[in-house]
């Protein structure tokens, strides 16, 4: 009864053991949007640590600060010491689903139509913006009709949907880094299993020491290098970056909503929804907070980064018992929004990736693609585990899109050498390699992947009506160009908006929609014959 009369600290000493392990994580996110903005989206250095990283900063300072008060005003009304508060960071899956998915078709195509580097960089920025503010903006507003959402929405059609992701942009990409590396990245993998699977007890948190270990690995392999003129580089980005209000940006970005409509709003879903199993799971902890609060808390938070000038949503991160086990309270959510977004704000993350290489906590990254995929079979009845599969298909197309586009450009189709276009087609396709249907489902990938996932679902069901409508969705998105239909810009494929362009994916998704209808009918035609058999009088 003591435990009940002390009321909540704002720090104890399991708050160090919990900093490790959310700091890690954030500290992770962080380094992958220095290396995502430089290396993939060849940002400058002026936007990434004068605008996108301290924005970043002041997201996690609002967010962990409001989850720390929310858990300190809950304690002392219960009298409570034992209060966890919500973990709270950077959104790893919008994280690359925005680079990938939005940000750099965007940069592709200004740069097809022959713009300057810079304006298609400019463009490519004012995108991830709006994306991030619509993101915002649908988290906020699930507050209030969340329980709406969970009875229109089947379990297996979101969750697959970001499985797809999970598993070709974040798993497969890191599992190929690590065995492009693998004395650094499969001893760091080994780490992190042994320690999140098999619950291994070491003497400091099990992501840190595979960070240690992968640091050391990297050192003595000649994988890290401390570069003079990079560091100089690094070492020249510290110092007060005070973010700025973007609204000026988002005007501009007025109409960059309508054509990745189909990427922000089943993003925004997949958080609000993501957000409810997580206070679940803190609940079953013993920690339960109120549902409109928290999400709102994490809506705000996602909003205020992209007025302040980031790209990259936030969220209420999975494991809230582990950090509870662990000792932690409030302070280490307090504490991690101090550290990240003072190290953010002092431009700090520039050195900090020179002496962590990715590929030290590359792992992690992995491991959080594995934990998504694994939830959807762990999440939906066991029936339904075949929808889950349809639904994660399409995000491994668009990956696959991705990484043959990639190749072709590094052959020199598209810069030097020809454009992209129809000639390319035929040569892969005798070689079976369906480009066009690759490029066809990485166009509002997010979309069709759940719509086939539900229409699957509701198959299994037999609820054929309701396939039908998915199905006759999916046509009409087709039909105006929001999902599949695609043409070729010099360098790329990007989504053919307009009226009948995608008509072919419109007529076959008809044609599907007819066969289950015809389904539905044959059902009900099928129980009125049993009921009329069974109300028949005995001969």
């Amino acid at each position: 009864m003591a435990m009940q009369e002390r009321g909540p600290r704002w720090l104890v000493p399991g708050d160090w053991d919990g900093l490790l392990g959310l700091g890690l994580d954030n500290l992770i996110q962080i380094l992958l949007i220095l290396s995502l903005c430089r290396g993939v989206l060849g940002y400058p250095d002026r936007l990434i640590f004068g605008v996108i990283i301290p924005a970043t900063g002041m997201s996690l300072v609002v967010g962990n600060a409001a989850y720390a008060w929310q858990a300190y005003r809950l304690g002392r009304l219960e009298r409570r010491s034992d209060r966890t508060a919500l973990p709270y960071g950077i959104n790893t899956v919008s994280l690359f689903a925005y680079v990938f998915l939005v940000m750099l078709p965007v940069k592709l195509t200004a740069l097809g139509q022959g713009l300057s580097d810079a304006e298609a960089v400019r463009l490519s920025w004012q995108a991830g913006l709006m994306a991030c503010l619509g993101s915002g903006v649908i988290e906020s507003a699930g507050a209030w009709c969340v329980a709406g959402l969970r009875r229109w929405l089947p379990r297996a059609a979101l969750l697959s949907t970001l499985a797809g992701i999970a598993l070709g942009y974040i798993a497969l990409g890191f599992l190929l880094r690590t065995y492009a590396h693998p004395v650094v990245g499969l001893a760091v993998l080994a780490v992190i299993l042994l320690t999140y699977y098999g619950n291994l007890r070491l003497p400091i948190p099990g992501g840190l020491l595979a960070v240690l270990l992968g640091i050391a690995l990297a050192a003595a392999t000649g994988l890290l290098r401390l570069d003079p003129i990079s560091w100089k580089v690094n070492a020249a980005q510290v110092g007060w970056h005070l973010p700025r209000l973007q609204l000026g940006a988002l005007w501009q970005a007025r109409d960059q909503l309508l054509p990745w409509i189909g990427v922000i709003v089943p993003m925004g879903l997949f958080n609000i929804l993501g957000s409810l199993q997580n206070l679940e799971s803190a609940e079953a902890a013993g920690d339960r907070y109120p549902v409109k609060g928290s999400l709102l808390i994490n809506g705000v938070g996602t909003i205020a980064a992209a007025l302040l000038g980031s790209c990259f949503p936030t969220t209420i991160y999975i494991g809230h018992p582990g950090w509870k086990g662990m000792g932690a309270r409030i302070g280490y959510s307090w504490l991690n929004g101090l550290l990240m977004g003072l190290g953010c704000l002092f431009g700090l993350f520039g050195l900090v990736g020179q002496l962590v290489p990715i590929e030290a906590g590359m792992a992690i990254v992995l491991y959080i693609g594995i934990v998504i995929a694994a939830q959807c079979f762990q999440a939906t009845p066991a029936a339904h585990a075949p929808a889950v599969v349809l639904g994660m298909l399409p995000g491994l197309a668009g990956w696959g899109a991705l990484l043959l586009k990639a190749g072709l450009r590094a052959g020199g189709a598209g810069g030097a050498g020809p454009p992209f276009g129809p000639a390319l087609l035929l040569p892969l396709q005798q070689a079976d390699v369906w480009a066009a249907g690759a490029f066809a489902l990485e166009q509002g990938q997010i979309v069709a992947a759940m719509l086939l996932s539900a229409l699957l679902v509701y198959v299994i069901e037999q609820r054929f009506l309701a396939a039908s409508a998915c199905a006759a969705l999916a046509g009409a998105g087709s039909w105006f160009g929001l999902i599949h239909a695609w043409r070729f810009t010099p360098a790329d494929t990007v989504l053919n908006l307009g009226w009948g362009t995608g008509a072919d994916w419109a007529l076959g998704y008809l044609v599907m929609a007819a066969v289950f209808a015809a389904a539905a009918w044959a059902q009900r035609r099928s129980l009125r014959g049993v009921r009329s058999v069974g109300d028949a009088p005995p001969r």
